[in-house]
């Protein structure tokens, strides 16, 4: 636009200037004619006396005439050369100005139309553009800003009915940018030195990480005091919500579970063994297992997470109560057989139904891994332990099966537990092959 304005103007500058300098160029000759043609009329045309006198006694006058015009004329070239340059600057600044003026008019509509549009969940939001681009170009370190009255909108300013879950720091809500497109926006309302570290590390590592079974951050948002997370939309929840929710699991088939098992031990290993340096995840947790329309697990909630490998580490104890491994509870060892062990439990709830520590009494608890051990270890009482959405829907070989890696990962001691990679090479048979697995079901 800009250009197009500068190239209609400067060819009409210089055609204004050139037709001044012609003019002014033309006007000397013309008045040199004059005078000499003013001498002729002299002779053909009687004149008063006085005049003839005058030119009488004046014979030099006609050429002291003509220098007298051609001063003024370059005078006035130069005079009107200058006021056309001026005119020209003027007509440029002007022209920049307009330009910047419905540029700023343009910009001002279009933001004001955007936000009409987001009221009505129609727009192309900045979120739309990022996740776009993300998914298209899959670049790590690329995560978008968003800007808080998207969210505003998208949440119906964050309405009760709204929230999905939460968590110890604040609430997660369902965000709807249009009507196919929804996330899910973690709200940390928390202002304690934990809450904000917590929020920077899942920054920073879901910025860094890429997997199909861990989840995805869309965008961040820092409002006044309150931070937000943007994650990819999980339709069927957490897995807590699934197996301990009103539902009670009747979505979760014996082979689902098991593919939700083998779902969780890749994103495991990708965090153990692919990542560098590797990643303890040290939160796993059901209700950091997500589920999405077609129960594929994510893992989610890096706030905790730290680089890890096979070396103990002295790290400030953080965690759940049931999932937290003896070694790192007691003595403040971490690896990544504690997330091992945190696996195992999350097993005994697949398999069981049960919560990972369950009140027994006011003033007492019980926690599934002392209860499940000893029952675990007896074939003939093992299927009657299993939730009753799933008894006697499975093979026995792969109950048995299942029931042997739990046992293992829930070892008191870490150099029992197995290597994820393990545990996931010995799943992987029992499941479906349309579920991700190598299984061929008759």
């Amino acid at each position: 636009m800009e250009m197009k304005v500068l190239v209609m103007i400067f060819p009409m500058w210089v055609c204004c200037i050139s037709l001044f300098s012609f003019v002014l160029a033309a006007k000397p000759e013309t008045n040199v004619s004059n005078v000499c043609n003013s001498s002729f009329v002299v002779v053909k045309e009687p004149i008063s006396r006085f005049s003839a006198k005058m030119e009488a006694q004046s014979p030099g006058n006609s050429g002291v005439r003509i220098m007298h015009h051609q001063d003024l004329s370059k005078k006035i070239l130069i005079a009107l050369i200058a006021a056309s340059t001026l005119l020209g600057v003027l007509l440029l600044f002007f022209s920049c100005f307009w330009i910047y003026r419905s540029k700023k008019v343009k910009n001002s509509n279009g933001k004001t139309k955007q936000n009409f549009d987001s009221g009505r969940g129609l727009s192309n939001s900045p979120i739309m553009e990022q996740v776009n681009s993300l998914r298209k170009t899959g670049k790590k370190d690329s995560v978008g800003v968003i800007e808080y009255h998207y969210l505003e909108v998208a949440t119906n300013n964050f309405q009760e009915n709204n929230v999905l879950g939460e968590g110890g720091h604040g609430r997660v809500y369902k965000a709807r940018f249009n009507d196919k497109f929804l996330a899910a926006v973690k709200r940390i309302d928390d202002r304690g030195k934990d809450a904000e570290r917590e929020f920077e590390n899942e920054l920073n590592w879901l910025t860094q990480i890429q997997h199909q079974n861990i989840i995805s951050l869309l965008g961040y948002c820092i409002h006044n005091e309150t931070r937000f997370l943007i994650y990819e939309m999980m339709q069927n929840g957490s897995l807590e919500t699934q197996l301990h929710g009103p539902t009670h699991g009747a979505d979760l088939t014996w082979h689902i579970r098991m593919k939700i098992a083998v779902d969780v031990a890749r994103g495991l290993e990708y965090l153990h063994e692919h990542c560098n340096p590797p990643v303890v995840h040290r939160d796993l947790k059901s209700a950091n297992i997500l589920l999405d329309s077609n129960f594929n697990a994510k893992l989610s909630d890096f706030g905790l997470a730290v680089t890890g490998g096979t070396q103990n580490k002295n790290v400030k104890i953080s965690g759940t109560l049931g999932y937290v491994a003896p070694e790192y509870l007691l003595e403040g060892k971490l690896t990544d057989k504690s997330d091992v062990y945190a696996f195992g439990v999350v097993l005994l709830e697949l398999l069981m139904g049960r919560r990972p520590v369950e009140k027994m009494s006011p003033s007492q608890c019980q926690s599934i891994v002392t209860w499940a051990i000893p029952q675990l270890t007896d074939r003939s009482k093992l299927p009657s332990l299993v939730d009753p959405v799933i008894r006697d829907t499975m093979d026995l070989k792969h109950l048995y099966q299942v029931a042997a890696v739990a046992v293992l990962c829930i070892q008191s001691e870490p150099s029992y537990r197995p290597l994820i990679t393990d545990i996931l090479h010995s799943f992987i048979p029992i499941v479906p092959t349309k579920l991700g697995g190598s299984l061929r079901v008759v």
